[in-house]
């Protein structure tokens, strides 16, 4: 297992260690519920460096972009971010991630942790179709393992880091970035961006700088009862805004459009993406099935891979993501469920241990600030 550069910082308070992704990561420290709500109100810090970045340079980094990826990179400016996928040729997708423009011929994608290896030989075969080579100080370079990356959320976020810049942060507009001098650290990649929902940052440094970013981030943010939190609240905090999560409600068996994603599927004229025309006939034709979220009825925490049943019990659906959600003290959920049940407010059961608990399809996402 690899460590990334705040792992002294999570064993020196007293964090509960998991493998994941090929880290040593923090699931938990005071506790997940504890942790949760600190976002929700406050303010909390994210070890996300096991996160994988890629940088794309070069005169057709963007004709290679429009490609691999379903949203429209053109529509980028310098500064911007975007949220988009990776389709895999066979209607389902390599990975969801997110493109920064630092300009015409300058981009960062950041991929998920679990898939970087994945994503990084996609990426490789397919920029070689457009000359673009691959490796260390080449136009696509894997910059992941020298990376560090914080994510700072919460309502008191930005409030808090400006202390730390000399730049006005609190004014950015969510998914754009900077590059600035933070912490007292040069070329620091700072990006309104997150996966909670309650507002914040995510903070890019060299991992030689990653443990005096620590140090300032949580000084900084003392006065705001900043508190370190676990990917166990990370993954209950995003499932409150109905965010997908790779390997449990999207992965290379769904494609964008079952998963609700036709958001950041965009048939726009000369991208001719990979699986455009697949996808496109997804989107005018409908599909057999769509990702939807559901709040249980009957008390019962739902869990990835729970049958779903109609009132008279037969299958229609599979649960992929569920838990008690500690904002709403309810059990919430994801499922991909059969056409004919998707409107909202629609009855469904979710088979717990045997018994079929009532539940009902509501809009995403769960939680309304």
């Amino acid at each position: 297992m690899k460590n990334t550069p705040f792992i002294k910082c999570h064993e020196a308070l007293g964090a509960r260690i998991v493998p994941f992704a090929g880290y040593n990561m923090p699931v938990e420290y005071a506790g997940i519920n504890e942790e949760h709500l600190a976002v929700r109100s406050g303010v909390g810090v994210f070890d996300v460096s096991h996160m994988g970045e890629f940088w794309v340079n070069g005169p057709r980094a963007l004709e290679f972009l429009q490609h691999i990826t379903t949203n429209d990179v053109s529509a980028l400016t310098d500064g911007k971010v975007q949220y988009t996928c990776f389709p895999n040729g066979k209607g389902g997708i390599v990975d969801d991630l997110l493109v920064y423009r630092f300009s015409a011929e300058k981009y960062l994608l950041v991929v998920n942790a679990a898939n970087i290896e994945k994503d990084w030989n996609w990426c490789v075969r397919h920029a070689a179709a457009f000359g673009i080579s691959a490796g260390p100080g080449e136009e696509l370079n894997n910059a992941s393992e020298g990376t560090a990356q914080l994510a700072v959320q919460g309502p008191l976020a930005l409030k808090a880091m400006q202390k730390l810049t000399g730049e006005n942060v609190t004014e950015m507009e969510y998914y754009t970035f900077k590059v600035l001098r933070f912490a007292g650290i040069d070329d620091v990649i700072f990006s309104t961006t997150g996966y909670t929902g309650s507002g914040g940052c995510e903070i890019y440094v060299r991992n030689e700088d990653g443990p005096r970013l620590w140090e300032e981030v949580f000084r900084a943010g003392e006065e705001y009862g900043i508190k370190p939190i676990g990917l166990g609240a990370r993954d209950t905090l995003r499932l409150e805004m109905g965010f997908c999560l790779y390997g449990n409600d999207i992965n290379d068996s769904t494609s964008p459009i079952e998963a609700g994603l036709g958001w950041i599927t965009k048939f726009v004229p000369d991208k001719e993406f990979i699986d455009r025309d697949l996808l496109l006939r997804q989107k005018e034709e409908g599909t057999d099935r769509r990702l939807k979220g559901f709040v249980m009825i009957d008390r019962g925490i739902p869990r990835q891979h729970y049958e779903v049943v109609d009132a008279a019990g037969n299958l229609i659906g599979e649960v992929t993501s569920g838990t008690m959600a500690p904002s709403l003290k309810q059990g919430i959920g994801l499922a991909y469920l059969n056409k004919g049940f998707w409107k909202s407010d629609t009855e469904i059961y979710i088979r717990v241990r045997g018994r079929d608990l009532k539940a009902k399809v509501t809009a995403l996402p769960f939680y309304k600030p």
